[in-house]
């Protein structure tokens, strides 16, 4: 692939907060958020039309005409590719046998017995604090970190438990990913970040049952240790009928 002189978008790191908001406007892929900041991750990716442009809230995007690879549609289809989760069928089962992979159907439920806590009142507002929530597209230097108590959602959580809002978010910043289908390398070395820079007081990380959903805590154990970090660590288990279990223990 040959070089060109075109237009093609250009990143202002300085200006750059890593919100991720241009990510997702990109429909060939071409911004990623890499080390905190938005970055394009190859000329021949970015087809020079601007269309994140409009998304940046900072005013870090910006289209220039320089020398660059040439806009290549087969590689950024190859690209994408690359970026969706590989899709599993019930003839394709996880070699693992994976309990979060069993596909359930439940009755009706119990009816829910009552609690010491007052039940949310309907049309109750929502208890987030922060955006975004999406492990991968907060930056570390977040405002919205420094000094938090911090819980870290497994994705699955938000539909299996009903009391999210009302148990878990109120006081929390909140990060949410998924440790069996997200890159969990790069989940320790941001984590790892976080725990050096933002003061974070505690962590409760909120989990699924199933075994694959303990990655979170293996996760943010290695990155504790990366921070050479000590903060207070809760556990919330869910279980898949939306019951909740709870235990605690000493980062190391």
């Amino acid at each position: 692939m040959k070089n060109v002189t075109r237009k093609i978008i250009e990143i202002d790191e300085e200006r750059c907060d890593g919100c991720g908001q241009c990510v997702p406007s990109c429909a060939e892929g071409a911004i990623q958020i890499i080390d905190g900041k938005a970055r394009l991750v190859a000329d021949k990716f970015c087809d020079g039309l601007g269309a994140c442009l409009g998304e940046c809230p900072n005013d870090a995007l910006r289209i220039v005409e320089r020398r660059a690879e040439d806009f290549d549609e087969e590689a950024v289809s190859e690209h994408l590719e690359t970026l969706r989760p590989a899709e599993k069928t019930e003839e394709q089962p996880l070699p693992c046998g994976c309990p979060s992979a069993q596909v359930r159907t439940f009755g009706p439920n119990k009816p829910v017995q009552p609690s010491d806590k007052p039940h949310p009142a309907a049309g109750s507002p929502s208890a987030l604090s922060n955006w975004p929530v999406q492990i991968r597209l907060v930056p570390p230097t977040a405002p919205f970190l420094k000094g938090a108590d911090l819980l870290v959602l497994a994705d699955c959580v938000g539909v299996a438990y009903p009391e999210l809002h009302r148990d878990l978010l109120p006081g929390k910043a909140v990060l949410v990913g998924c440790p069996k289908l997200d890159d969990t390398e790069a989940y320790i070395e941001k984590f790892a970040e976080i725990f050096k820079k933002a003061d974070i007081r505690s962590v409760t990380i909120a989990m699924m049952e199933v075994p694959c959903c303990h990655g979170l805590s293996a996760i943010v154990e290695s990155a504790l240790k990366k921070a050479g970090a000590r903060i207070p660590v809760e556990e919330v288990v869910i279980t898949v009928r939306g019951e909740s279990q709870q235990g605690q223990r000493q980062s190391a």
